[in-house]
């Protein structure tokens, strides 16, 4: 117990100094300080369950990085991630849609949120195309691999397996996933959906080929150089598919609250217990341990990835999406055990 917990030290201290910040700002702003500390909770119990196959995830990638990259990443992405995706982000969104400046923005937070939450939340479309469209690519990129042989439900992913041999068939599905998504929505939302959806895949390609680019181009250099072409590459790959990750997050949490700094706090706080689980997932092996938990994050990403696309025309509960990410992530744990008790020697 005391092992695994010296994993969430940094994560229980960041809860409580959240917790004392929420207090401090719910009693300045006249929101409650019991009130702003709840929704606190809340925010980080909705954040790690969203983000838990982000974890597992991340350390898929991660456990193939050097340990500079690895710590780069723990370190530098954490704060892009918790400031950049989840404060920063979000005000630069309702610039753009308002037409005004970031500080302009940042003021209409703290003095207007109602009318701050109302604009970022009318940039949903927008937000849903580009995320929901780079998710959904990670999800076909991964059960679209022809080099893909371990299956968790055999019946769907070795056909899948077999049609990735069809050179970028998955951006062909994608494409037809914009296409039909496109027909459902109203005539105003179309083109942005359409655009920000085209934004979404091309970032993806680019991610894709510049981490085969710099892969490429490592023979004949020297290890160093290599491993941190490898690391950057990773590093970036990494640092969007958290973004597309928070995007849906941060607009659901309004639901909640209009105050930008104690949903920045709440968000925060359940990303950094986020990166703890995945320093505990990468450095406990957990991945070797439990063969079909991957499977399980990446039909987590695919169900997110749709309904980030749904939500675009139908409110869907971030607690369904909560329950939906973490049924797969059980499902494919207890498949994993199952595993290890018929094959005691592969486990």
């Amino acid at each position: 117990m005391q092992t695994l917990l010296r994993y969430f030290k940094g994560s229980l201290s960041l809860l409580l100094l959240g917790l004392a910040a929420a207090w401090w700002l719910g009693e300045s702003f006249g929101l409650g300080g019991a009130r702003a500390m709840f929704v606190v909770l809340i925010l980080s119990v909705l954040e790690i369950s969203l983000s838990f196959d982000n974890a597992v995830v991340n350390a898929t990638v991660l456990k193939d990085m050097d340990a500079v990259w690895r710590r780069r990443f723990m370190t530098w992405g954490m704060l892009i991630a918790v400031f950049g995706m989840r404060v920063i982000f979000p005000v630069l969104i309702v610039a753009v849609v308002a037409g005004i400046s970031p500080w302009g923005a940042l003021q209409m937070a703290v003095q207007q949120p109602a009318v701050y939450a109302a604009t970022l939340t009318s940039a949903h479309v927008v937000v849903a195309g580009f995320g929901g469209t780079f998710l959904l690519m990670v999800f076909l990129k991964f059960f679209l691999d022809k080099e893909k042989d371990i299956h968790w439900i055999r019946l769907l992913e070795a056909p899948l397996s077999k049609v990735g041999r069809m050179q970028a068939f998955e951006i062909a599905l994608c494409l037809l996933a914009i296409y039909l998504m496109n027909g459902w929505l109203p005539q105003a939302e179309r083109l942005p959906f359409v655009l920000s959806s085209l934004a979404g895949l091309m970032t993806y390609i680019v991610v894709d080929g510049f981490s085969a680019l710099l892969e490429g181009e490592n023979d004949g250099v020297a290890d160093t150089v290599a491993l941190a072409r490898t690391g950057l590459s990773s590093f970036l790959y990494l640092e969007v598919l958290d973004a597309s990750f928070s995007f849906d997050g941060v607009i659901g949490a309004f639901a909640l609250s209009n105050n930008i700094f104690i949903i920045a706090i709440g968000l925060g706080v359940g990303a950094m217990f986020v990166r703890s689980l995945t320093i505990l997932f990468v450095e406990k092996g957990t991945l070797d341990q439990f063969r079909y938990l991957e499977h399980g994050a990446f039909y987590a990403i695919g169900a997110l990835a749709a309904i980030m696309y749904l939500g675009t025309v139908h409110h869907i509960s971030e607690v369904v999406t909560g329950l939906i990410g973490a049924g797969f992530i059980v499902l494919s744990l207890l498949a994993s055990l199952r595993h290890n008790r018929h094959h005691p020697t592969q486990a």
